[in-house]
């Protein structure tokens, strides 16, 4: 998320877990909550995450959400902004990287960069009772539901080609070091055609993409914490070969400059 603090002080963010039978295909579940004043808005902009999301969305909502609030958003590869006003709620689950393809059987390429009714991936018996959720619900009482919705989707067995992805992304996202797919590929002993094939069918994006946009969150988040040190230095550390391919990386990601962003976070504003 960008400005994470200009975020807090209008937005209510709740982070929940779900079931440990879900640990393996959600990441967690989460909620938003926000009343704003007339003809206040404020434009939420987060950073692409390779992770589908399970969305029950009631109040003021984005354009992709339509007659039905149960929606499925697949992997979105740009910047996700929306203009947040009036009052909404949202209650949603964060699958991990290829969760949702793993439990539906489906194929994430089909859904990236889209918004869709989730009673188009997903059995009735998982949209419905989602459906009898808002923002009168309680959170505990949401979770129990999302929980019970997903459960009967976990397979009996575990599937050998999303267990090897899990072990993949894992890897990518805990290892700061690894800024290459060569490098993954070599020490996964996975072939790049292979690697190729999961991430399209489970994730929806490449590797390349994947291993980027981990690093490019690292840097945010170093900006976010106040470095003060070099850019072409905090470039160099996350991959990249200059400090102008990383400048122009992050401007078409982020929509300004590394040095710009900086001062913001540095000046609070």
């Amino acid at each position: 998320m960008l400005r994470p603090e200009d975020f807090a002080r209008l937005i209510r963010l709740e982070r929940i877990p779900c079931a440990p039978e879900l640990n393996d295909y959600v990441e967690n579940f989460w909620s938003l909550r926000w009343q704003l004043p007339d003809g206040v808005a404020h434009r939420s902009s987060t950073l692409p995450h390779p992770a589908c999301t399970l969305s029950v969305e009631r109040g003021a909502l984005r354009p992709d959400v339509g007659d039905d609030p149960v929606v499925v958003t697949g992997v979105v590869t740009k910047r996700f902004d929306v203009d947040v006003r009036d009052s909404g709620w949202v209650f949603a689950a964060k699958f991990r990287p290829g969760g949702l393809a793993a439990l539906t059987g489906g194929t994430a390429r089909e859904w990236r960069d889209r918004t869709l009714p989730a009673a188009d991936l997903l059995p009735a018996a998982v949209v419905e009772p989602l459906r009898a959720l808002g923002p009168a619900v309680p959170v505990d009482r949401c979770r129990a539901v999302l929980d019970a919705a997903l459960e009967p989707l976990v397979p009996d067995a575990p599937d050998p080609a999303y267990q090897q992805l899990l072990d993949v992304v894992a890897d990518m996202l805990a290892d700061r070091t690894l800024l290459a797919v060569a490098q993954v590929e070599e020490r996964h002993g996975i072939t790049a055609r292979r690697l190729q094939r999961l991430f399209a069918r489970y994730v929806g994006a490449t590797p390349k993409w994947v291993l980027a946009r981990y690093r490019m969150h690292d840097a945010v988040s170093r900006l976010d914490e106040g470095y003060d040190g070099s850019l072409a230095d905090l470039a160099a550390e996350h991959g990249w070969y200059d400090q102008a391919h990383f400048t122009r990386d992050f401007r078409r990601l982020v929509g300004q400059s590394p040095g710009s962003y900086a001062a913001r976070s540095r000046s609070g504003m």
